[in-house]
């Protein structure tokens, strides 16, 4: 491939000629040969390879030119050896999905990414919500909604930081996200047996499920607690939960927040 050897010519110049240290990011074409592939990984900092579908039969729809498990897959594994090996690559590698181009379900593409994370050392997936071309052989498609590219970006946090599994995520009869809920949110409502957890004891893994709560609040929280014990809302504010979100999955100190009461009783939580 011309262009790849392009590519990496001007970061050879870059890092031999110009000593440059700074961080590089390569893109590997489908089909490249692992010579491309090691060279590559010895000058960039991070490297990515597009899936663009999720599976062979979705990527046909979109570039039937390309064979996903000979110009995709077979390229991935390969940059995963050198990753795993320690001869490169520091920043680990990334791909991209085009969303809802190819007729593809959020499962298939979840699933995919989920199996990525899992047994290929994806460091992370970037969705794009598909977007016609006029005089294109996709002109004639619809775009894709950009919520819908939303709740892929939110799955995927809920893989990387949260703990999820994939098959924990709440999907509607098409095998999509549902939109009106971020994911975190549509798994909560669907597990009310593991709720309210109690904020002074739950432990950094329970405290992580609750909406409004992300890892750097579940560790301030965790942090605070060892001083004393939360008494009100305006505590946890200051440790950084999202209270609007939080209130209906908490108590504290056995009891539910004075918002959610409220808000139970049809009174608003604010006065204006």
């Amino acid at each position: 491939s011309k262009t790849m050897e392009r590519m990496i010519n001007t970061a050879e110049i870059l890092r031999h000629r110009y000593h440059f240290t700074g961080y590089i990011h390569l893109k590997i074409l489908p089909g490249v040969g692992d010579d491309f592939i090691e060279t590559a990984a010895s000058l960039a900092d991070r490297i990515s390879i597009n899936l663009e579908a999720p599976s062979q039969k979705r990527l046909r729809r979109i570039a039937d030119q390309k064979a996903f498990l000979e110009d995709i897959l077979k390229p991935i594994e390969k940059i995963h050896k050198i990753i795993k090996e320690g001869r490169g690559v520091p920043s680990g590698y990334t791909t991209q999905f085009v969303v809802g181009a190819a007729g593809e379900s959020d499962q298939e593409i979840l699933k995919t990414t989920g199996w990525l994370y899992r047994e290929k050392g994806l460091r992370r997936a970037y969705f794009s919500a598909f977007v016609p071309i006029p005089r294109t052989p996709l002109e004639d498609e619809r775009p894709t909604s950009p919520i819908r590219e939303a709740r892929l970006y939110q799955s995927d946090f809920l893989f990387r930081f949260y703990n999820f599994d994939f098959s924990e995520l709440i999907l509607d009869e098409k095998d999509n996200l549902v939109l009106d809920l971020d994911p975190k949110l549509a798994w909560a409502r669907a597990n009310p047996h593991l709720f309210p957890v109690e904020i002074n004891t739950a432990p950094y893994a329970n405290l992580l499920r609750v909406p409004g709560i992300g890892p750097t609040s579940a560790r301030r929280i965790i942090r605070a607690r060892q001083k004393h014990c939360f008494t009100d809302e305006e505590e946890l504010k200051r440790a950084g939960l999202v209270l609007s979100r939080a209130k209906s999955f908490i108590t504290i100190n056995g009891k539910r927040p004075w918002s959610a009461r409220w808000e139970q009783l049809g009174f608003s939580a604010r006065i204006s």
